[in-house]
């Protein structure tokens, strides 16, 4: 996923007004995908909340404790959140693999068991399917599947808890806050060259 352009940053500027602009845009990427991600089979808008929740993670932590104590706690908000997302994603990932390679055992079975039947036989022999050689392997992939999905449901019912957690402590307002206040302070904020180089990251 290709991230939001930061507009607007001025490297003569306040660097602390400039990390504000930076988070803002990342929090917006971030919240952009609900309601979408609250289904289950949106696979993609899921994948690429997790990649906005690592890039608001970053943000915040480099530059967390110049914008206060929420900010810290935001960015390891945003890591669980990511975490969360990211071993849904591997589950996505997985089964897919886990499908295929079934298929490939299957059909070499069927050819195992088509070389054994008798080209005489008026029909083929189902009992000759006994002897396919890869029937155990893709009944454990089969099993694997099942658990795999059942890992996911349950993967994605933390997500959701964990997001609607985040909106009940008023995550996106309370992050706002902090960044918005501790700009117009201006102390102990980054260089402007480290806030040049971060709004320009992919």
């Amino acid at each position: 996923m290709k991230a939001r352009k930061v507009k607007g940053i001025d490297p003569d500027g306040a660097a602390a007004d400039q990390v504000a602009k930076i988070v803002a845009v990342r929090l917006d990427e971030l919240g952009s995908f609900m309601p979408k991600a609250r289904d289950p089979l949106a696979v993609h808008t899921l994948h690429d909340m997790r990649i906005a929740a690592k890039r608001l993670r970053y943000v915040l932590e480099l530059f967390g404790d110049q914008l206060g104590p929420y900010a810290v706690e935001a960015a390891k908000q945003a890591k669980k959140l990511q975490d969360v997302l990211g071993e849904i994603h591997d589950c996505d990932v997985t089964r897919p693999r886990i499908a295929a390679l079934a298929r490939e055992l299957r059909a070499a079975d069927a050819r195992a068991v088509r070389a054994l039947a008798d080209p005489d036989a008026k029909d083929l022999d189902p009992a000759l399917v006994a002897d396919a050689p890869h029937r155990a392997a893709y009944r454990g992939l089969t099993t694997m599947d099942v658990a795999l999905s059942a890992r996911r449901e349950l993967l994605f019912d933390r997500f959701l808890a964990r997001w609607e957690k985040l909106e009940r402590d008023g995550f996106r307002d309370r992050l706002l806050e902090a960044i918005t206040s501790r700009s117009h302070g201006g102390n102990g904020a980054p260089p402007d060259h480290a806030i040049t180089s971060e709004a320009s990251t992919p």
